[in-house]
């Protein structure tokens, strides 16, 4: 199978449900070895097994990317099991949304913590092997709202900011070698990101949205299968998508 997928090996955080899983049925199903990081161990340890039962190869990490220590820990395991990891999956994150003035400081932390934090403890974990190896491919996970800003959504737009910004400096710095990186930035699809939205009227209208727009999980899974199955010596550098019916 030479699609530039078959044989790399895949870490992925968020892997227990939404866009990580679906990456790894697919990524998994072209051939590659996949390392399966998320808090949910019974799941993530429940979506290896189905795989491997499938003919594919994966394992399972418990891993929670706002713990320095575990991220690294799951990209460790798969070089202490395969020896390099090709790609890094930053796609663990929240979607909690609420106007400013409630002030829900929590939450404002917590998506820091998850949605930027994460991403760079991903970095900071898998960085240093890629830099060795001479090659990899970094690919994080921001937003439609990395793009867009909306009232009620402002932190949570900030934080895909964040993200996107740190794309394009990792991108600068990993020129020399030879270390290719991804950002991409879905609209609404149907995960369980709209259930970290506690706010009930900010939750109702939101979980309307998606009812009404959301596209399948599988549609980011194709945008990473694209962008890792180019030629080594393209980059692609930033994938924007939405359903074709959402305006903003």
């Amino acid at each position: 199978m030479n699609n530039n997928i078959s044989g790399k090996v895949i870490v992925i955080t968020g892997a227990s449900s939404g866009l990580g899983e679906a990456s790894a049925r697919l990524l998994c199903k072209q051939g590659a070895t996949v390392v399966l990081g998320a808090r949910r161990q019974e799941r993530i340890q429940s979506l290896a097994k189905e795989l491997i039962d499938n003919g594919g190869k994966a394992i399972a990490v418990t891993t929670d990317v706002t713990q320095q220590l575990q991220v690294k820990r799951l990209v460790d395991t798969a070089l202490e099991q395969y020896g390099r990891v090709d790609v890094m999956i930053n796609n663990a994150g929240v979607m909690p949304q609420s106007p400013l003035e409630r002030l829900k400081i929590d939450e404002w932390d917590h998506m820091i913590d998850v949605n930027i934090k994460g991403v760079l403890y991903g970095i900071a974990a898998v960085l240093p092997a890629m830099q060795q190896q001479k090659a990899g491919h970094i690919i994080n996970v921001a937003s439609v709202a990395g793009h867009k800003i909306r009232g009620g959504a402002v932190v949570y737009a900030a934080t895909k900011h964040a993200v996107r910004a740190l794309s394009e400096g990792l991108r600068l710095e990993v020129k020399p070698y030879g270390i290719r990186t991804t950002v991409i930035s879905p609209g609404a699809v149907a995960t369980e990101l709209p259930n970290s939205i506690i706010e009930p009227d900010v939750a109702v209208n939101i979980h309307k949205f998606y009812e009404q727009f959301a596209v399948p999980a599988d549609s980011f899974a194709r945008a990473v299968a694209f962008a890792i199955s180019q030629p080594d010596d393209i980059d692609i550098n930033e994938i924007l998508y939405r359903p074709t019916r959402q305006e903003f």
